[in-house]
């Protein structure tokens, strides 16, 4: 699958942070792409127009993910514009941080659902689809904090690692059938959310990073394209993309 042009491509919460690069970085490669957005309307309207500016075809969609009908209607808008589907990038997330003591059991459950059931839903609809397409890629956004944890992250923590364990799990059940199934998993990203934490705290969590600096939302974004033209024999696998942070 070393070219990409003319593949399609959904990305869940494709419209901002991380997953904009993602957006933006396949449109590059020649991928007609599906942002797919819960709220963020504009900023998903502003991209779109960005990717036609350079000659990239996008189309988008607002589904909750959360959400089974609403995923099925993701994948339906997908296919009825674009006809076909390859790849599948679950990159959809909220956090609700708090301690456990604290956690309420809404903030638990919006979590897993945003950031865990959701993979359920899109992937149930789109498998029939990426049987079709001789290289079907799904690739699902995890996080440093499902490996080694966070403070006040349990709910994120166990969504994020539920995320590997399933994609372990779907790599092996459908690796006969040529699709692959990973996880890249990011550390601290400079995105919205990570500067909204206080600079002193920021100035701590980049001391004890090995390269001393954030990632970029683009460095993820390629590491989305390698899985997808380079990994006929790599699936099940975590891709870490996090400075040298966690080994």
């Amino acid at each position: 699958m070393a070219d990409l042009n003319n593949r399609v491509a959904i990305v869940t919460g494709g419209a901002k942070g991380i997953g904009k690069a993602i957006s933006k970085e396949l449109a590059k490669n020649g991928v007609k792409v599906v942002i797919n957005y819960n709220s963020s309307k504009g900023p998903a309207e502003k991209l779109i127009a960005e990717l036609k500016e350079i000659g990239g075809e996008a189309y988008a969609v607002q589904a909750d993910v959360s959400n089974l009908d609403e995923s099925k209607k993701l994948v339906e808008e997908a296919i009825n514009h674009f006809g076909t589907l390859d790849i599948v990038v679950n990159n959809a997330g909220i956090t609700r941080d708090s301690t456990f003591k604290k956690l309420s059991e809404e903030d638990w459950r919006s979590v897993i659902n945003v950031n865990l059931n959701s993979i359920y839903n899109t992937i149930s609809a789109a498998l029939p689809h990426l049987f079709k397409s001789d290289a079907g890629r799904i690739i699902n956004i995890s996080s440093i904090i499902g490996q080694a944890g966070g403070f006040g992250q349990t709910n994120y923590a166990a969504a994020k690692s539920g995320m590997i364990g399933y994609t372990k799990s779907l790599a092996l059940e459908l690796a006969k059938s040529g699709i692959t199934v990973n996880a890249i998993c990011p550390g601290f990203i400079d995105t919205d959310m990570v500067r909204e934490i206080p600079e002193n705290v920021r100035e701590q969590i980049v001391a004890k990073i090995p390269t001393r600096r954030f990632g970029q939302p683009e460095e993820i974004a390629r590491g989305v394209i390698f899985l997808c033209k380079d990994s006929e024999y790599i699936t099940g696998q975590q891709l870490n993309i996090n400075g040298g942070l966690y080994m």
